[in-house]
């Protein structure tokens, strides 16, 4: 079923300059303030206030990384109020603040679809935000390295030493992630390790029963199928969302994270917080494991796109499975 749909991943590991750097323990929201607009300031040519009237919209990487416009003759998705972007920025796990002068730290960078061939850009672009400074106080910090990370196997694309770019192409699909799974489970655990935020019926919802949960996901990955990969999943969205209540939650660990970012548009403060910790999940789960397996990767919920909703599936009697993350 997934086997157009194409992702990347990337390691990118930054060190510290010398007047160190001072980061929130959820790391993700450092990029909310100012990756948009160093990416615009990167790639746009004509300046312009609003990329609707542009006449080089078409063309431009900003314009569709950042405002994906869909299609004029569009009528799948169409309500849509926020076409989801096609990167996830995940931060470090760790939640220490405060980094030496030299000290380094990892985030992934990974590209769904026609987001790929923009991999130049966004390398661009983080070298710029290195030296306009990250944080509280605004530090720099250098990129060291760039290491594009297959399902199997991982490629050196850059580092600071050298100061030279590889193409390496490591991309892989979502019929591969899939494959990479049981393809049978009565019974499923999942770890919420950033902030899932789950809606229903427009809210917050303060459980992560399976119906809503999954309808998350599958609404995700069609969106993110038919705006970024050019066509639409053939799926049984209403039967699959109907046969989801019938999966039950019989354990529920999980906690309630707050995280607040700070608008400089709006001036204010805004909650971005979710559930955090485990669940199980028990019941006919056949059908639904592709689509998790997927949903690992592209994450599910809110604020996706710096690095919130990131889950993991764990399998009773089987080994929990990711891309080639080790350095070793």
């Amino acid at each position: 079923m997934f086997d157009f749909f194409r992702l990347a991943r990337y390691r990118i590991t930054i060190s510290a300059g010398r007047r160190g750097l001072s980061l929130p323990p959820y790391k993700g929201s450092v990029f909310l303030g100012n990756f948009g607009s160093v990416f615009r300031r990167a790639v746009c040519s004509r300046r312009l206030d609003d990329c609707g009237n542009c006449r080089l919209k078409e063309d431009c990487p900003y314009a569709y990384v950042f405002e994906t416009s869909p299609p004029a003759d569009a009528e799948a998705l169409r309500n849509y109020e926020n076409i989801p972007r096609p990167f996830v920025i995940e931060p470090p796990a760790e939640t220490k603040t405060e980094f030496e002068p030299g000290e380094k730290l990892d985030f992934h960078l990974l590209l769904i679809g026609r987001a790929i061939e923009f991999l130049p850009y966004f390398i661009v672009v983080f070298r710029e935000m290195g030296e306009a400074g990250l944080g509280r106080g605004r530090r720099p910090f250098e990129v060291e390295e760039i290491v594009a990370l297959g399902l199997d196997r991982q490629e050196l694309l850059y580092t600071r030493l050298t100061n030279t770019f590889r193409s390496v192409d490591l991309h892989y699909t979502g019929a591969k992630v899939a494959a990479k799974h049981p393809a049978k489970a009565s019974r499923i655990h999942v770890i919420f390790e950033t902030p899932v935020n789950l809606k229903n019926k427009g809210k917050m919802a303060p459980r992560p029963h399976f119906h809503v949960f999954f309808r998350q996901a599958m609404r995700r990955i069609s969106a993110l199928s038919y705006f970024h990969h050019g066509r639409p999943l053939e799926a049984d969205y209403a039967g699959l969302a109907e046969r989801a209540r019938r999966i039950e939650l019989v354990e529920d660990y999980t906690v309630v994270m707050d995280i607040e970012r700070y608008s400089r548009r709006q001036e204010r403060r805004i909650p971005m917080g979710g559930l955090v910790g485990s669940v199980t999940y028990r019941g006919p789960l056949d059908e639904f494991l592709p689509w998790l397996a997927l949903g690992e990767h592209v994450h599910v919920g809110k604020n996706t796109v710096f690095g919130m909703g990131k889950y993991r599936l764990l399998f009773p009697d089987s080994r929990p499975f990711w891309p080639c993350h080790d350095r070793h």
